[in-house]
């Protein structure tokens, strides 16, 4: 099992995940940082969201830290990645049941919301002072971007994949195929948490826990 330890086991059971398992979770209601954009996620603009992240949330870390003596860890990265247009449910479906490869998609389309959870004890407050810290040292546009806010992602199942980005597809199907059969459908944004820090990992040793909200089949 790959868990990311937060000190709180309600958060600790929806940030664990199983290889070849799909477990259905309830997601509460947590706050993020968040930039959103669009384009590859290999490109320049996803690259600087996720420096903008980090440098935003370290600094209300350590913001915390000097006012109280003590401050929750940073967490990793997450991102929702989806697409837009009237043929978008079809896209998604399509990447959901195998009938299109990571590598045939066009991903200047992809739209993408980069985040990292805050832990209680950070604020928007205390993110908003980071924000302003970040900015005074850099005048990046993703700091620019970067916004504080609360979100419950509800009912949801997910299931950990290990190996590079470009094979999810297979844990993809897995997935959805244990929703439908769950009696459920899929809703929302498809969400991925990256456990450890993806611009440092080897590609097969990445491990990312997938996730898709879900409601009752209509």
């Amino acid at each position: 099992m790959a868990t990311t330890r937060t000190g709180d086991p309600a958060l600790d059971a929806v940030y664990s995940s199983r290889k070849g398992r799909v477990d259905f979770v309830d997601v509460p209601e947590m706050a993020f940082v968040v930039v959103d954009g669009r384009g590859d996620p290999e490109g320049e603009q996803f690259a600087a969201a996720i420096g903008a992240l980090y440098s935003i949330s370290y600094g209300a870390h350590f913001l915390l830290k000097r006012a109280t003596g003590a401050a929750p860890r940073v967490m990793g990265l997450e991102a929702l990645w989806w697409v837009e247009g009237a043929d978008a449910q079809s896209i998604m479906e399509r990447f959901a049941t195998g009938g299109v490869e990571v590598e045939q998609a066009d991903r200047d389309r992809w739209c993408w919301r980069a985040m990292i959870m805050q832990l209680p004890g950070i604020d928007e407050t205390l993110v908003a002072k980071a924000i302003d810290q970040a900015r005074a040292k850099a005048d990046a546009p993703a700091l620019a971007a970067a916004c504080f806010l609360r979100w419950a992602e509800g009912p949801s199942a997910q299931i950990l994949h290990v190996g590079p980005y470009a094979t999810e597809q297979t844990s993809l199907v897995t997935l959805h195929a244990a929703i439908a059969e769950h009696g459920s459908q899929p809703r929302g944004r498809h969400h991925e948490i990256y456990l450890g820090d993806p611009r440092r990992a080897a590609p097969e040793k990445l491990r990312t826990i997938l996730r898709q909200p879900i409601e009752a089949r209509g």
